[in-house]
């Protein structure tokens, strides 16, 4: 783990109940695994209960599963994940994405069904001929006791003989809890959709 996870460097802890997702700086590792104090009060992180860790190294983005060993005031002790991988941040997973929104710019609003979703954006669907030059609020309800704000900025629009629009576009001034939130959202949901598969 010592070639993967260094002093000083930042993590994101994911725990099964997203609310409580938290971040932290790494103060000590080990043979065994590593300790981290946490920069929020940390509510919902239960030991020994299994948690999804990002990280940016000097490799990539760093994914791993691991649970807490130990939790004292904000430091909190991690073990050694059995095993982890790097993901690409322009190979975000992406999965199908069915939901009614809408695109927001002042006045401006656009009716929308999303198709698709990653941590990099969505593609949707619309009747309206939208203005690709501009920015546009969006709300993405991922539960019932979930949503996420961000802006969604259009990359390519095209016109399809149902005379309905189909948008690529991607998320801006999405925060890192956020995003992480959303690589989790659909990896979950990918893992999911395999096992079904199987």
């Amino acid at each position: 783990m010592r070639e993967l996870i260094k002093n000083e460097q930042l993590v994101t802890i994911v725990p099964q109940d997203f609310k409580n997702t938290n971040k932290g700086k790494v103060t000590q590792v080990s043979a065994d695994g590593f300790k981290m104090e946490l920069k929020y009060k940390p509510q919902g992180l239960i030991v020994n209960h299994i948690c999804d860790f990002y990280s940016f190294t000097d490799n990539g983005y760093l994914y791993f599963e691991s649970y807490i060993q130990g939790l004292e005031n904000n430091v909190i002790s991690i073990a050694n994940p059995v095993k982890h991988r790097f993901l690409q941040r322009r190979k975000f997973t992406r999965i199908k994405f069915i939901e009614d929104m809408e695109l927001i710019n002042g006045d401006d609003v656009h009716k929308i069904r999303t198709l698709d979703i990653s941590a990099g954006g969505m593609k949707v669907q619309t009747k309206d001929n939208i203005d690709i030059e501009k920015d546009y609020n969006v709300t993405i309800p991922l539960s019932d006791e979930q949503e996420i704000k961000c802006k969604y900025q259009l990359i390519r629009v095209e016109k399809g003989d149902n005379g309905l629009y189909t948008i690529s576009g991607r998320f801006v001034s999405l925060s890192n809890i956020d995003k992480m939130t959303l690589v989790q959202f659909c990896m979950k949901k990918d893992m999911e959709t395999s096992t079904k598969k199987g």
